[in-house]
């Protein structure tokens, strides 16, 4: 494999990815974004080159039989704006092989650059399962971007502060039920429930490094957690707030 230019023009297709990138110093890269990166807020200035396939400002429940409706139909739920990168002429694209549903996949970004045939287009493909698979997807951006001893030092970094916090948490394990999506309710997986046992709880569902399992009411109830975290995929903290009623309005969620 060659080396990365020494300064690689990157396009962030996920908004992990835009994070991971500036984390290590390399936000001067980034040369385009996905539609859902808005972190550090700074990105903010770059062109998008993606976009849903469908209306995404609805309930939850509609979004979830729209995207269902696609993939039964093996239509994409995301698409690649080629025009953007044709006008970034990016060197690296960064997507994922994680969900293709939560971000655009490699095959959308291959649809995308058969029209930049002109170009040497390394495409690199995050697939974090794990909390160990995210520190590997550091170091596999910070290798494309021709920083490897940047990668290694913030993953030093974050695995020391993670340590840390893990190191803290009280003996009593309040019990968590993660809720990744609200209608249909779907908990977490893949590295949340780690990440909550680090962190002094203990996941009532969701499985660490499996994909995150779709959640009946009833098992949310019978279980009843200590503590429910609301977190659903892609939503920021208003449209959150917006989508609750669909639980607070259920005679159970007093109690």
């Amino acid at each position: 494999m060659s080396a990365p230019p020494a300064s690689p023009r990157v396009v962030s297709l996920i908004a992990s990815a835009t994070e991971i990138v500036c984390a290590l110093g390399c936000e001067h890269l980034l040369a385009a974004r996905s539609h859902e990166c808005d972190w550090p807020p700074s990105v903010r200035r770059l062109p998008a080159a993606s976009r849903p396939s469908f209306a995404v400002d609805v309930s939850s429940q509609l979004i979830d039989l729209s995207v269902k409706e696609r993939l039964a139909k093996a239509l994409s739920i995301y698409e690649v704006d080629a025009e953007v990168l044709r006008s970034v002429r990016p060197d690296v694209i960064i997507t994922q092989t994680q969900c293709e549903v939560c971000a655009v996949t490699p095959s959308d970004v291959e649809r995308a650059v058969c029209q930049l045939a002109e170009r040497d287009i390394r495409v690199v493909a995050l697939e974090p399962n794990r909390l160990g698979d995210v520190w590997t997807d550091i170091l596999t951006v910070a290798q494309a971007l021709g920083v490897p001893e940047r990668g290694h030092d913030l993953v030093t970094r974050l695995r020391e502060r993670v340590d840390r916090i893990a190191a803290s948490v009280p003996a009593d394990r309040p019990t968590v039920a993660t809720i990744e999506w609200i209608e249909p309710l779907m908990a977490a997986g893949n590295w949340m429930p780690e990440l909550i046992d680090l962190a002094g709880g203990r996941s009532l569902f969701g499985e660490a490094g499996r994909h995150s399992p779709w959640l009946t009411w009833d098992d949310l109830v019978a279980r009843d957690p200590d503590v429910i975290l609301v977190s659903p995929c892609g939503f920021g903290i208003g449209r959150t707030v917006a989508e609750m009623g669909l639980l607070t309005r259920r005679g159970e969620w007093p109690s």
